[in-house]
């Protein structure tokens, strides 16, 4: 809802009050409110430097300060604030200082002194803004009372999508319904500032899924407000845009509850969710019903260049992490979401895709990198560098067969590649099949049990394990894995070789060796 500085001073706990300087600008929009306690203008600027925001202060700890309140009062002008309110000043304006008038004045910054016959507090003024800033004094039945007109005109138009469109032109406003894994399904567009592809990623980034009621997100000046509803069942999210900042926020839930309504008496049932089916199709390793559903989304397979699986990405950090490397590295992100797993095809976009072919594939394994650092839970599970459906088929696949005892095998790592799931899908072949193979490679260890007792062979098997397995055959890394010291594990890997009668670091020993130690680690956890 639209608010000005003005519309502030008529406030019940801005009444009564003194404006001391730029009388001039009391029409600034005001877009929100915070307290300053800040006692130098730095400082000042970097918690309360909002542009068009109304900051609320007592100038603590400064009421002899005058140089360092006039600092202040010119830092926040500069920075655009809205208007400064000033509380608890014991002689009024003389208290405040007439430099700081001045340079209020001259910088065109309302100020304004609340004296101390209004017994108004900070909370008081917060909440009075915040809700003129949410409901304002003039709710309007004229949105809710022309939009049902539309939406109820049933002799005029053939389809809910039709009235929708008729209702949005009218009233200046624009409504996207989105499916439960964030695809469009319905646009009704009345003006193109920003993309429906931009908006979406914002909302993410604001973490909207979680939320059950309507929030306000700015995108890039255009003003959105996001929330849940149902149709038929079925979880959707619908953004409206208030083209032209004519409504409150009561407005905007009242309106979505209306079309919300419609939806029921037009027996509107929402298109299927194709990117949803495709990625679907993919996880099962539908290849045909793939292919059969690429066109419907325009998808070009051999723009595909990654799959993967994931857990504890889903949240604020995560969308905001992979909505900053679609922007940045012009790659799409597709996803579904089951719980706390999501599933997802990476696709490169940029107008010479296969020219950036290695540098987005760069890009892509930069995010998982960065999704990584969420926290200790996350877990990724990727293929990347794939032949279009069919490799994204077989990558979903193999991450399916894998990704329950990838983790036994690699204890230590968040982010599995296709080769560490190749690895641990042979182990796993050779460990349902037994027989001579498997043998074979578990006899590659048998020295140890033969020629030392069950305790020394147990302690070198751990540190050949960790040194091949985990720490990238690294004994410094193999030092911190075990914590021991590293002339430790320079001796432990001397006397292994000794053991093993060969250059375990070697180009034709670490192939068998490397199988050996993953079937160990998977016995463990597979009998």
């Amino acid at each position: 809802m639209k608010i000005a500085v003005n519309d502030c001073l008529s406030l019940e706990k801005m009444t009564p009050s003194i404006l001391a300087a730029g009388r001039r600008n009391i029409g600034n929009r005001v877009r929100s409110v915070s307290v300053m306690d800040a006692t130098d203008a730095e400082r000042a600027v970097a918690e309360n430097g909002v542009k068009e925001q109304l900051v609320l202060t007592s100038f603590v700890g400064l009421d002899n300060d005058i140089e360092t309140k006039r600092d202040i009062v010119d830092a926040l002008a500069r920075a655009g604030i809205a208007a400064l309110v000033v509380f608890h000043q014991k002689n009024g304006l003389t208290t405040l200082g007439d430099d700081v008038v001045k340079a209020a004045e001259n910088m065109g910054l309302p100020l304004i002194v609340i004296p101390s016959d209004n017994p108004a507090q900070y909370r008081d003024v917060i909440e009075q803004v915040m809700d003129e800033l949410r409901y304002g004094d003039n709710f309007r039945n004229g949105l809710i009372n022309n939009t049902i007109y539309h939406l109820l005109d049933f002799e005029k138009h053939s389809n809910f999508q039709s009235a929708l469109k008729e209702a949005a032109l009218s009233n200046n406003f624009q409504v996207v319904l989105l499916s439960r894994d964030f695809n469009p399904i319905l646009a009704i567009e009345t003006r193109q500032k920003v993309t429906i592809e931009d908006a979406i990623r914002m909302g993410k980034n604001h973490d909207v899924e979680q939320s059950g009621i309507y929030t306000f997100i700015d995108v890039n000046g255009v003003l959105t407000y996001w929330g849940p509803i149902s149709v038929n069942g079925e979880k959707y999210f619908l953004f409206i845009v208030d083209n032209e900042d004519n409504y409150s926020a009561g407005e905007i839930s009242k309106l979505a509850e209306i079309i919300e309504l419609a939806m029921g008496m037009w027996k509107y049932t929402p298109k299927r969710d194709v990117k949803a089916e495709f990625i679907k199709a993919m996880v099962r390793d539908n290849k045909s019903l793939a292919y059969s559903l690429k066109d419907e989304i325009g998808l070009d397979p051999d723009t595909i260049l990654s799959v993967f699986t994931a857990r504890g990405i889903e949240n604020e950090e995560g969308n905001e992490i992979i909505s900053r490397y679609e922007s940045q590295e012009s790659l799409e992100v597709m996803r579904v979401v089951d719980g706390e797993e999501t599933s997802a095809v990476v696709v490169k976009h940029g107008e010479s895709p296969e020219k950036d072919k290695f540098a987005q594939k760069m890009a892509c394994l930069a995010m998982f990198d960065s999704l990584k650092e969420i926290g200790k839970t996350v877990r990724i599970f990727h293929c990347t560098g794939i032949n279009g459906i069919e490799g994204a088929g077989d990558a979903f696949r193999l991450i399916g067969e894998t990704w329950t005892f990838v983790e036994s095998v690699f204890p230590y790592k968040r982010v599995f590649t296709k080769y560490e799931l190749a690895l641990v899908s042979n182990c796993i072949n050779l460990q349902v099949q037994g027989g001579h193979l498997k043998k074979t490679y578990i006899d590659l260890l048998e020295p140890f049990r033969r020629e030392m007792g069950e305790n020394k062979a147990k302690q070198l098997l751990e540190t050949l394990e960790t040194f091949v397995l985990d720490a990238g055959m690294n004994s410094g890394k193999t030092s911190t894995f075990m914590g021991i010291h590293t002339n430790t594990v320079q001796y432990r890997l001397k006397r292994i070789n000794e053991i093993l009668g060969a250059e375990i670091t070697g180009n034709r020993v670490i192939p068998g060796l490397t199988m050996a130690l993953a079937l160990k680690r998977l016995e463990r956890v597979v009998k």
